[in-house]
């Protein structure tokens, strides 16, 4: 269940009151007359189903609430109370179908900023696949893909498109625009200079046997990716982010930058663009893949 908090200005009290007594899903009312100081009214909390959350948020927003109080949802992992399980009874649809579309926005908005956070995860993505190139370790380019904080902007851009949210597609946008090419950059850096100390001694990724799937295109590319795309957004949606891990190591995104970077640095720009277009299939496919998945559970709903 979600737990929601709402501060409302006192006027807008019986209308909350009335909107979360007559929906179903809802349960252990509580309020709070005049608690709140800032902004100043009453607080009202309630327990809900997710499968009823979208209809109690769009009510609280009709009423104004957003934009004269405040409404916050919290994930509540253990719940026992009798009137809680035939709340959730009473709610049509499971808890695991159900997609609230205002805590996704919230949860891929923050994950899609670009920050000092999220360029310093991309740039060590970045550094351990190119180790994983120069050595030829397919071990250390799984753990780089793991490292990868790309998904984030990718489910944004998903998003924004499905909702209309531009906002949230400049943000996502700006993320992957500004995050690759300063990653790959940090990148060539750090390969640069390991060569000339002698520790990256690689004349040729030609040579390379373990990790030339990397950018090996193909139809199948494609496929990956819009499966692992799509099993990312249903993670999301449905809040298992357990899932997200076997995506992360499931597309060549972040491997095929720093393939691109280590094949660029001996020369070989065939092998360094075939990088670079596996990595724009690959952003693509995931992109589709999250904005087909989000169709389909909106018709659903």
């Amino acid at each position: 269940m979600l737990h929601l908090r709402v501060i409302a200005p006192s006027e807008l009290r019986e209308a909350v009151l009335d909107l979360l007594s007559a929906t179903d899903g809802v349960a252990h009312i509580v309020f709070h007359r005049e608690a709140a100081l800032d902004p100043r009214g009453d607080e009202i909390t309630a327990d809900i189903a997710r499968e009823s959350a979208n209809d109690v948020i769009d009510g609280l927003k009709a009423l104004g609430v957003k934009e004269r109080g405040a409404i916050t949802l919290d994930v509540v992992d253990t719940v026992l109370s009798t009137r809680a399980y035939r709340a959730e009874d009473e709610a049509e649809g499971d808890p695991a179908d159900a997609v609230v579309w205002d805590e996704l926005a919230a949860r891929t908005r923050e994950e899609s900023t670009l920050n000092i956070t999220f360029l310093a995860f991309l740039c060590l993505a970045c550094l351990i696949a190119a180790i994983g190139v120069a050595t030829d370790s397919p071990v250390t380019v799984v753990g780089a893909m793991v490292v990868g904080p790309e998904f984030g902007p990718l489910a944004a851009l998903a998003v924004s498109l499905v909702r209309r949210r531009m906002y949230l597609a400049r943000r996502a946008a700006l993320a992957l625009i500004v995050g690759f090419p300063v990653a790959m950059l940090v990148t060539a850096a750090g390969v640069l200079a390991g060569e000339a100390i002698g520790w990256i001694d690689l004349t040729s990724t030609r040579q390379l046997d373990q990790v030339d799937f990397i950018f090996q295109v193909g139809p199948l590319s494609f496929v990956v990716a819009l499966l692992a795309g799509a099993a990312g957004m249903l993670s999301l949606v449905s809040a298992k982010s357990a899932a997200l891990v076997g995506v992360f190591i499931s597309v060549t995104t972040v491997p095929a930058a720093g393939f691109a970077v280590v094949a660029a640095t001996v020369g070989d720009w065939d092998v360094a663009a075939k990088s670079a277009l596996q990595l724009a299939v690959n952003l693509v496919g995931i992109v589709l893949a999250g904005v087909l998945v989000l169709w389909a559970r909106r018709a659903a709903d």
